[in-house]
């Protein structure tokens, strides 16, 4: 009974970096997760145990450049000038999402744009339980108005929204609900690198997934496709 108790109370995340960088994963709130933010070299992992009453966000920041002391700051998804994040991270970001509880939503979100290729797998969880996310990076494929540079290389894809801030395409005033907010050219990009990811904001049936009883791994820089095994050391 205790087994059964313990998975009704907590859920584990393994956080997995399979990107050729370091990434700094940051978390909002972080209280369950190392105070919200820590290093992960390329091929690292690390595991955490998060309540059901964990609602929050995950995402990686590329480009860090911390001291001892773990002040400084990064490219992409910055959020504060520290290794611990104390809010959410700047845009452009890649994001997956939780909503913990008797069912769990969660999501991956390019809402705020693209910065890492980003996916959440459910592990032994009953329902919807699909992997979220992205197969491609779309920092190969951001269109030049959108592109994020840094010494020529682009390190992220903002979003139409954050670009041109039109009602259009940030789905406000009389594009403010589903039937008139439809996917465009931009979303469509995104979409064709994260096919069951967020690409705009009512970007829904495809979009959220529900599971229960499940653990998660969320991954950087891994194909939905690839099949998710690691070991415990």
């Amino acid at each position: 009974m205790t087994g059964i108790k313990f998975s009704e109370s907590a859920r584990i995340f393994t956080i997995i970096n399979n990107c050729r960088e370091t990434i700094w994963p940051g978390v909002f709130p972080g209280d369950n997760f190392n105070g919200g933010g820590f290093i992960l070299k390329s091929g690292q992992s690390m595991v955490f145990t998060a309540p059901v009453t964990f609602s929050g966000r995950i995402w990686g920041r590329t480009g860090c450049n911390f001291d001892k002391n773990g002040n400084g700051s990064c490219l992409t998804g910055d959020c504060g000038p520290s290794l611990k994040c104390t809010g959410t991270g700047k845009t452009p970001a890649s994001l997956a999402e939780f909503t913990l509880g008797n069912l769990d939503f969660y999501d991956v979100s390019l809402v705020d744009g693209f910065n890492v290729p980003i996916s959440v797998t459910p592990l032994n969880g009953k329902g919807n339980c699909s992997v979220a996310g992205c197969n491609g990076d779309l920092r190969q494929n951001c269109p030049s108005e959108l592109a994020v540079k840094n010494n020529g290389k682009v390190i992220g894809c903002r979003s139409a929204c954050d670009v041109f801030n039109t009602d259009e395409y940030c789905c406000r005033g009389n594009y403010g609900n589903p039937s008139t907010c439809q996917p465009t050219f931009y979303s469509k990009k995104f979409k064709e690198d994260c096919p069951t990811a967020y690409s705009y904001a009512y970007d829904d049936p495809t979009s959220i997934f529900t599971c229960s009883g499940t653990d998660y791994v969320v991954a950087f820089c891994s194909s939905r496709y690839v099949t998710i095994t690691f070991a415990f050391t």
